[in-house]
């Protein structure tokens, strides 16, 4: 006996209906969500020791620098270098026409000579002399003479050797020679001028440009500055550090400087503190004269904090700030106090501490106490999670 199909059916759905009617009714309904937390990427401060440097502006000037001046009066016979090429310490520049102080060299050759035979006589008489006088053939005055000769003699021979060697260095003079090794400039006179002992303008000027100088001017506002931070310990000394130079097109030199010295006296028209840097060249790329900067190292700080400049706002009147998250998971605005640049990253001296997370990136989608959801710079972005599918 088989029950009817139709009765079955409405009491299945009528079941169903009541079930659909308690669970709408009688179960409890989560309350509406409000707006999401906003994402937000974040840098973790940390802290680091990092350089302090400075960007000075300097000229170039060749490590020595030699003017050649002839020291003898002279016609220039001969000129024995190749402008703008190399010479060598002791090499010969200029040959000047020499025929007087070799004709004096002579003189004073053969005056030499004549002094030793006058010289070799008054020994001979003074040992016969001195014999003589032994068994009283001869006076003792005139032993005494026949010494005093002899005396004469020797100083005739040195004062001889004396005038000698003047005329050998004048005749040297008579070939000028380089001072230094270096790069020679371009010559002044031409072979068949008259150039004049120790003349104003000089014939030719030798630069050793391997190393070079770099004089830089640091103002004293900064200097005294730098003293004060180093005395109170928030920077250490960094005299050793390298100097990096930077070309007038901006690329670096390829060799780092030296910081050579620095002087105590303050320029009274420019308010300001020279420098020295020793800078090898050996590609000769810094001539003298050439606009330089360079970055010189002030000092080292430790435990510095460093924060990215976009996480940094500035406001019209100055004042910097920064947006952080706070303990409860909202944005946050904090007063900064930041001094220089380091690459991309401000130095901060006040307003944020290690630990704090600076918000970089969203800052445009948020406002001060809005929830947001960090993400630290760099980290891999969370997997999308599926949509839920429709209710039916």
């Amino acid at each position: 006996m088989s029950s009817p199909r139709p009765a079955n059916r409405r009491a299945v759905l009528g079941l169903l209906a009541s079930a659909s009617l308690v669970t709408a009714c009688g179960g409890e309904q989560a309350p509406p969500q409000g707006p999401g937390a906003v994402p937000v990427t974040v840098v973790t401060l940390a802290p680091q020791t990092v350089t302090l440097t400075r960007e000075l502006p300097g000229r170039t000037h060749a490590f020595l620098v030699a003017e050649v001046r002839p020291q003898v009066d002279g016609i220039v016979k001969d000129r024995l270098f190749t402008e703008g090429g190399m010479v060598k310490a002791g090499q010969p520049l200029y040959q000047l026409d020499d025929a007087t102080y070799r004709a004096e060299h002579a003189s004073a050759k053969a005056a030499l000579a004549r002094a030793e035979a006058t010289l070799n006589t008054a020994r001979l008489n003074a040992r016969r002399s001195a014999e003589l006088v032994a068994i009283n053939a001869v006076s003792k005055q005139e032993d005494e003479n026949a010494v005093a000769a002899l005396k004469q003699a020797e100083a005739d021979v040195a004062a001889a050797q004396a005038a000698l060697q003047r005329a050998g260095v004048v005749l040297g003079y008579a070939r000028i020679t380089s001072p230094i090794t270096g790069r020679i400039g371009k010559s002044s006179v031409t072979q068949g001028a008259l150039v004049t002992a120790n003349q104003a303008e000089p014939l030719a000027t030798v630069q050793q440009l391997d190393p070079v100088y770099v004089d830089l001017a640091q103002s004293s506002a900064e200097f005294l500055e730098l003293r004060r931070s180093i005395s109170a310990g928030r920077l250490e000394g960094a005299g050793d550090l390298p100097v990096k130079i930077l070309l007038e097109d901006g690329t670096p030199h390829a060799a780092d400087g030296k910081l050579a010295f620095s002087d105590v006296t303050v320029d009274p028209g420019t308010g300001s503190v020279a420098l020295r840097v020793l800078v090898p060249n050996p590609q000769n790329m810094l001539l003298p004269g050439m606009y330089v900067r360079a970055l010189v190292g002030s000092g080292v700080r430790d435990n510095a904090i460093l924060v990215p400049q976009q996480g940094i706002a500035r406001d019209p009147k100055g004042d910097t700030s920064a947006m952080v998250v706070g303990a409860d998971g909202t944005a946050q605005v904090r007063p900064v106090k930041v001094s220089v640049a380091i690459g991309d990253k401000w130095l901060v001296e006040d307003g944020l501490a290690a630990g704090d997370q600076v918000i970089v990136e969203g800052l445009q989608k948020i406002q001060p106490g809005a929830p947001v959801a960090a993400v630290e710079a760099g980290a891999p972005a969370p997997a999308a999670q599926p949509e839920p599918a429709p209710q039916q």
